[in-house]
């Protein structure tokens, strides 16, 4: 061990030199291209690092405030490392990239996580565009969103909503009692997908213990937590090596692997007892297309729907109960509408949300208010084009403050304050009927005491 200590250590320099001189290299040919017309950029870029002192949470905040401080430009521009990135708070500019540049700016930028964890950046949420890419869009829109195999889950999705009604329940009876509803959300999502998926819950009642579903959840939580824009080990290479970070997510996404291989293998061993989960319908596709149902893209698509719809989901829930919390009158005029559309002796079924319009603006607003992904997911240029009158070049990566821009006071009126009114114009019927449904930065504990009828 003593005699390979210093060849560890000519390794890590050779390396850091290396990234050095890439990053220098880099940097003059950069300086040799034509003048490129770019959006106003914040000072003190520092050399090699860029402007990386502004990647700290919130990051959608600190954006706003660099935006406010270039005059209310609608763009500009960063250096992280060696990455030049263009953050966009303009409805207009957005309007812009994503209809006349769709296809240049359809990729997205590669990043260690999306490497490893992502099967090689071949998932739906990370894979360039491309044929593979179109395929993957069509298995999403027939095979897993489509109206005819989300009805197919309606119960699972009921049964989940009327666990979490009892769990609720249970201390809430006969009086008002304290309830902390982030971890309630997150059991709701969660099982939601996973149960739809594969077929099996990870939360609940005697779960919560066992090493199977924590192992997932430690799993999943980590995964989660390696994406982003602001793990600086993507805009400086060398800080994968110094700092672990790409050992650590090599490890996370070989367990993650290990795990999904194992539901697949699971299921593909008892195909005479075929269940309604995702995983079997796809490994029938499988059978007949294999081409396009491989493995790799069974364990993509279902990396892809747990990453994109349990913490967002979870998270919108507990926003919009806290605005209706803090908003008295718009809780009132919901629960109105609920005793009058529904009555008092009978859950809320999907089939009624169409005649719930105020809680359908309730929904609209807090996702207004509060988008699960408020700078959404980065997109990177594949060619040169132009953006809001500026040059962008290829490989420019491209970020949207959503966020922002559903706070512009030019767009909404009185943008900070929670008005589902905005969405609809019409009023909420109130007349009885005659017949008998981001995060925050400290959980949810609201205060809650069930109906008679539960």
């Amino acid at each position: 061990m003593e005699e390979q200590e210093p060849h560890d250590h000519q390794t890590l320099v050779f390396t850091i030199l290396i990234s050095i001189i890439i990053t220098l290299v880099t940097f003059l040919i950069k300086k040799l291209k034509p003048n490129l017309t770019l959006p106003p950029s914040p000072p003190f870029s520092l050399p090699f690092i860029g402007h990386l002192r502004l990647l700290k949470p919130p990051l959608h905040r600190v954006f706003l405030s660099v935006s406010q401080s270039l005059q209310d430009s609608p763009i500009f521009s960063i250096r992280l490392g060696s990455k030049l990135v263009y953050v966009v708070s303009s409805h207009s500019i957005a309007e812009e990239c994503f209809t006349k540049h769709d296809v240049v700016l359809a990729n997205r930028p590669n990043s260690i996580a999306s490497k490893h964890i992502s099967y090689g950046s071949s998932t739906m949420l990370s894979a360039p565009y491309s044929e593979h890419w179109r395929n993957l869009r069509r298995i999403g829109a027939v095979e897993i969103f489509s109206n005819h195999r989300l009805n197919s889950f309606y119960s699972i999705r009921r049964d989940e909503i009327r666990r979490l009604i009892l769990r609720l329940s249970q201390n809430s009876k006969l009086e008002f009692a304290k309830v902390e509803m982030n971890s309630m959300f997150s059991y709701l999502t969660f099982n939601n997908i996973t149960r739809m998926v594969a077929g099996k819950c990870y939360y609940g009642d005697g779960l919560e213990d066992d090493p199977e579903p924590k192992l997932v959840r430690q799993l999943i939580a980590e995964a989660v937590s390696s994406f982003g824009a602001g793990n600086v080990a993507d805009y400086i290479p060398v800080l994968r090596w110094i700092t672990s970070f790409e050992g650590r997510i090599k490890k996370i996404a070989s367990r993650l692997d290990e795990f999904f291989q194992g539901l697949v293998d699971e299921k593909r061993a008892g195909k005479e007892k075929k269940e309604n989960t995702m995983i079997d319908h796809l490994l029938s596709l499988q059978e007949t297309q294999p081409e396009y149902y491989t493995d790799r893209t069974i364990k993509g698509t279902i990396l892809s729907l747990i990453l994109a719809g349990t913490d967002t989901s979870a998270v919108t829930l507990e926003w919009a109960l806290a605005n209706l919390l803090n908003n008295p009158d718009v809780l009132k005029k919901a629960r109105d509408e609920i005793d009058n559309k529904i009555g008092l002796d009978r859950f809320v079924e999907e089939s009624d949300i169409s005649n719930l319009p105020y809680l359908q603006n309730i929904v609209f607003e807090t996702l207004r208010m509060y988008p699960a992904a408020p700078l959404m997911v980065p997109h990177v240029a594949s060619e040169d084009c132009k953006v809001g009158g500026y040059d962008m070049p290829s490989g420019t990566r491209l970020l949207v403050n959503v966020w922002a821009i559903q706070k512009d006071p030019q767009l909404w009126d009185d943008p900070t304050s929670f008005k589902p009114e905005r969405v609809g114009e019409e009023e909420v019927d109130m007349t009885e009927g005659g017949g008998l449904t981001m995060s925050r930065a400290s959980p949810l504990v609201a205060m809650c005491r069930a109906r008679d009828f539960v």
